[in-house]
């Protein structure tokens, strides 16, 4: 009997003891949350809180990439939209954009201050030329926010432009240069539909050169040459019919700018002694794209006569029988 009492005991103060650890520990935890719950806020309190760059700050960020013509911090200023399109233009086309936002043709430092009415102006300076954009006062309309520019134009009255930008995902992000809406995807089109046009333009120019290369041997030699390699450039020794110097080594190899060229002696219909029949022959120069859709869409034929004809041929070669271009 003593000894289950002894055990009774025992079990009972083991309770308590347990009972008043929970308790110790319940009491603990408890301080700590109430010392959280005080302590937390007011540390919060003094963290600085991370707040968005108003537009001045956006378009401020904008214009310096320009000038240093940094693409991928350029791209950050576009809308998303705008900024995967600027992404995927090619190189030349990346900087041609940028060099419209600070009028200047090389890369240059960007330098900032405040003007006396308290905006703020960026100033581009590049190795040749500086450019200095004064901000305005900005209006702000919601979603959008409109800062005026001025550009100081040395010996003319200064160019006033205003930038339009949108705010996306709590960010102001450019939306507009003065009346035109920036549209990098439209934009995008328009530079290729241009680029190729341009290219089409030195296809017609290199095949012109050719030809006048091609009358200038007739002239010098009394024939056409075998091959377009024989207009390359001549050896220090001098010219030759062999290199007769009258083009450059890649458009006497036959490609040059996106074309390939395809020369054709066609002799006379008649029958003629061989220095006659020489001078009598004629030639004609057709030029495809290389590669169609990229560097050209139209092919082009132009033979002795000085008559220019060309289609879209898909990539193929153009003929006598295509329409002709230019004056009829």
């Amino acid at each position: 009997m003593s000894v289950a009492r002894s055990k009774s005991r025992e079990n009972h103060h083991l309770q308590r003891a347990v009972f008043a650890l929970h308790r110790r520990s319940f009491v603990r935890t408890a301080a700590i949350a109430a010392l959280l719950t005080v302590v937390a806020p007011a540390a919060l309190a003094q963290q600085p809180q991370q707040k968005a760059p108003g537009p001045e700050a956006a378009l401020t960020d904008a214009l310096s990439a320009a000038c240093k013509q940094d693409a991928s911090a350029f791209a950050n200023s576009l809308t998303a939209d705008n900024a995967a399109a600027f992404r995927a233009l090619p190189g030349p086309q990346r900087i041609a954009m940028m060099k419209r936002f600070v009028l200047l043709e090389d890369a240059g430092r960007p330098l900032l201050s405040t003007s006396s009415t308290g905006h703020t102006v960026v100033r581009c300076e590049s190795p040749a030329i500086a450019a200095e954009m004064r901000f305005g006062e900005t209006r702000l309309r919601e979603n959008l926010a409109f800062v005026p520019m001025e550009i100081p134009i040395t010996g003319d009255t200064p160019r006033s432009i205003t930038f339009g930008l949108v705010r996306e995902g709590g960010n102001w992000k450019l939306l507009s240069l003065g009346l035109m809406l920036l549209d990098v995807p439209a934009m995008a089109k328009h530079w290729e539909q241009s680029d190729l046009e341009a290219r089409e333009d030195t296809a017609i120019a290199d095949l012109r050169a050719v030809a006048t290369a091609l009358e200038t041997y007739r002239r010098a030699y009394g024939k056409l040459p075998d091959a377009l390699t024989a207009l390359g450039p001549a050896p220090p020794s001098g010219v030759s019919p062999e290199a007769a110097g009258l083009l450059d080594a890649e458009l006497a190899s036959g490609t040059k700018d996106g074309y390939s060229i395809r020369y054709t002696i066609t002799p006379p219909t008649a029958h003629l002694p061989e220095d006659e029949a020489s001078k009598a022959e004629t030639f004609s120069l057709a030029a495809s794209p290389t590669e169609y859709g990229k560097t050209g869409l139209r092919s082009f034929f132009l033979d002795s006569s000085g008559v220019l004809r060309g289609a879209d041929k898909q990539g193929g070669i153009a003929t006598a029988s295509d329409p002709r271009i230019g004056p009829t």
